[in-house]
């Protein structure tokens, strides 16, 4: 007969903490045997999963919580171990209510054992008349047809693809929960073959066919496995990881992205890459945060691709701080600016206080023109390496104090409101658009992508790193002199933080953006070397699955905060050969030394 679409029964998930946003999919997580957890349903309860599964066995008149009679613990009844304890949390209102399942897997004789049950849940009507908490029967059940007879509030797991020809009775059936080992023999690791993909995708959507959410038992229990089951619309995820599933599932809104932008691939010439031929100009673009995998997901959501893997001349930066394993900004920024390790928070002097003289300052004595360009703040830490000299990287109104008394010639950044007026009265022209620098003649010009801090690609920022890279080289160029350009792309640290992958994706594809206009004007040069790395790695990031055809990107991290990891360095132009190899941080500064010939030990 041709079934009427049946409205889903409500499901329980009664959730305590505010822990985790809801999955990106629709799939529910259900707590497979929850009475073999350490603590039973306050585990599931406390990670807000949204079906728990509880086998009972009757004897002596008593609802025993246990798989089999050999293995009944006197006390661990239903009522002791689930009922009173779903009650307590309705009575206290404990949590955000949510919709909670209860599959009861009935062990012992199904109609004696059900009688027994419904005598129990009639002492419980704030339960049974709560429309968020719903009660399912597994295990030893009534014959199908029978499901009528049992009062409005009882339900039932149906093991079957098989059509109900009675649609009263189609009402009693909850969900549809199939052993996944008879369709494939997948393991969770690793990738489901086309044709168990295909059997197991045509499983769930028969089901669905009926109108009813679908549960595999018997299934692989992994990341690998959560994230197929959802993806193929699986409605409840059998786990007996409470807290990991509940972690990896409920996480996937802001770990799974699928890009939209993208970072056209220049292919340099390489006439003037590798060769032994004097350097002029200095570009160092930095990607805060920007590790390995950060630039790897960057290539694979951009097709396969960047202009940063175009380089050959390939290096890699330990980070450690003088004072700890685990750098920070204010240290690696000190460290690629001044060629000297210093403490955690200090910007621009040493472990004991005293200042260093950064490569701006150095070259400036040389008769170099040098500028900033970043997506943070020009107070931010990594600039601020770049002309400060402060103990701690807090210290905003030491760090403005120090870039009045700088030699910059070029400042693009956020922060408008509270610094476009002060820069102003630092001889620094103030200009309207990215597009004006490239024609400005005045001698230290600024220009403020934003009023307040400066919105990321996702928020419509646009290409203006790259614009602003592109035109603040024009006005360096312009001046006849040779310069050094620092270039930041520093939210991907942010939302490395944030452990936010569309963030980490869309800021790392656009600080290619800026690399490319580096390159480019390398090119036309010929005498401009490009040092392209990062300050630190952040959030511990990996990229576990994803895919090339349509751009997603699937994350996990392992901190919020930075790695001790080292980090890539990219190199093009004259003497890029210089910065292969693994070496310091510190030895950035010393190489750009060298290759510029300046004569210093």
């Amino acid at each position: 007969m041709l079934k009427k679409t049946l409205l889903l029964i409500p499901v329980l998930c009664i959730s305590t903490f505010s822990l985790f946003a809801q999955p990106i999919s629709r799939a529910k997580i259900h707590s497979h045997n929850d009475y073999a957890q350490k603590v039973p349903f306050w585990s599931a309860y406390a990670n807000g999963l949204n079906s728990i599964e509880v086998d009972i066995f009757l004897k002596n008149d008593k609802l025993y919580v246990t798989h089999g009679e050999s293995e009944i613990i006197q006390d661990r009844t239903l009522e002791n171990l689930y009922l009173q304890p779903i009650q307590k949390t309705v009575q206290l209102k404990l949590g955000q209510p949510q919709e909670l399942q209860l599959l009861i897997d009935m062990k012992s004789e199904p109609y004696t054992t059900l009688e027994k049950l419904i005598s129990i849940l009639e002492n419980y009507p704030n339960l049974i008349n709560n429309r968020n908490i719903s009660i399912v029967l597994s295990g030893n059940r009534p014959e199908v047809n029978e499901y009528v007879n049992y009062p409005d509030y009882i339900h039932f797991d149906y093991q079957k693809l098989e059509d109900i020809q009675n649609d009263n009775t189609w009402d009693k059936v909850a969900l549809i929960s199939l052993n996944f080992k008879t369709f494939s023999p997948w393991n969770g690791k690793g990738r489901l073959t086309d044709d168990d993909y295909k059997k197991v995708k045509a499983v769930i959507d028969k089901a669905h066919s009926y109108g009813k959410p679908f549960r595999f038992w018997g299934a692989p229990d992994s990341k690998t496995a959560w994230k197929a089951f959802s993806d193929m619309g699986v409605d409840f995820i059998n786990t007996d990881l409470p807290y990991a599933s509940a972690s990896y599932l409920n996480t996937l809104e802001q770990r799974v992205y699928f890009n939209k932008i993208s970072s056209e691939v220049y292919t340099p010439t390489f006439d003037s890459d590798q060769k032994d031929a004097p350097v002029k100009n200095i570009i160092l673009l930095i990607g805060d945060g920007n590790g390995l995998t950060q630039i790897s997901s960057s290539v694979l959501a951009n097709g396969g691709d960047l202009t940063l893997t175009q380089l050959k001349s390939i290096g890699l930066l330990k980070t450690q701080s003088a004072d700890d394993f685990t750098t920070d900004s204010a240290a690696a920024g000190t460290a690629l600016a001044t060629g000297t390790k210093t403490n955690n928070r200090a910007i621009g002097v040493d472990s004991k206080g005293n200042s260093l003289k950064n490569i701006a300052e150095l070259l400036g004595e040389r008769g170099f023109n040098s500028g900033c360009i970043t997506t943070d703040n020009i107070t931010g830490a990594t600039p601020a390496a770049f002309y400060a000299h402060r103990k701690d990287r807090s210290d905003v109104e030491g760090i403005i104090s120090d870039l009045s008394k700088s030699k910059l010639s070029l400042l693009v950044s956020g922060g408008a409101d509270m610094l476009e007026k002060r820069i102003a009265q630092m001889d620094f022209s103030i200009l309207e658009s990215t597009d004006a620098i490239t024609q400005s003649k005045e001698k230290r010009i600024a220009h403020f992508i934003s009023k307040n801090d400066v919105p990321s690609i996702l928020e419509g920022r646009g290409a203006v790193l790259a614009e602003a890279t592109k035109n603040g080289l024009a006005f360096l160029n312009a001046k006849n002199a040779p310069f050094f350009l620092m270039v930041e792309g520093a939210k991907i640290d942010s939302y490395g933080h944030e452990n936010y992958v569309p963030g980490i994706v869309s800021e790392g594809i656009d600080f290619d953006r800026a690399i490319t206009e580096a390159l480019k004007f390398a090119d036309f040069t010929g005498n401009t070397l490009v040092v392209v790395t990062a300050d630190h790695e952040t959030s511990g990031f990996s990229i576990p699955q994803g895919n090339l055809e349509n751009g997603m990107i699937e994350g996990d991290f392992t901190t919020h905060d930075h790695t001790g990891t080292m980090v890539p360095l990219f190199a093009y132009g004259p003497h890029s050969q210089d910065f292969q190899g693994v070496y310091e941080n510190t030895e950035v500064f010393e190489k750009i030394v060298k290759v510029l010939n300046l004569g210093m030990n």
